[in-house]
């Protein structure tokens, strides 16, 4: 349970910074309390954790070709499906995170949110 209340804040921290560095994200920016702000961000990493958890095998799996092709580059491609994928789930739900364009924004997200997931998970220590 520990291991993925911290995967579930690694989740919202990446996607809280996707949201500052990358003009085309907005997450959570019509909300006006800090705490609403909070728990939006929260479901929102949330809804990409299970996206990951559930959709990503299945769309990694069919774009294996790709991904040898590229040499590991589609995996960006693939990363910023899943937050296509969450952005859709998102807006069904009344969740407050938008893309503007799937190429340059959700793909500069998807790498950003790489980055900063990887970083965060060297850091912080994980429980199995």
């Amino acid at each position: 349970m520990t291991n993925f209340l911290i995967r579930v804040g690694i989740n919202a921290v990446a996607l809280w910074v996707a949201a500052l560095v990358v003009s085309g994200v907005n997450l959570a920016e019509d909300q006006v309390s800090l705490g609403r702000k909070v728990l939006t961000i929260v479901l929102v990493a949330l809804v990409f954790g299970l996206v990951n958890a559930v959709i990503k095998p299945i769309a990694k799996f069919f774009s294996f070709p790709f991904v040898i092709l590229t040499l590991g580059l589609f995996t960006f491609v693939v990363n910023a499906f899943m937050l296509q994928i969450t952005e859709w789930i998102s807006d069904a739900v009344g969740l407050s995170f938008t893309i503007d364009h799937f190429f340059w924004d959700a793909i500069l997200a998807a790498i950003v949110i790489t980055l900063v997931s990887w970083v965060l998970s060297v850091v912080l220590p994980e429980d199995d």
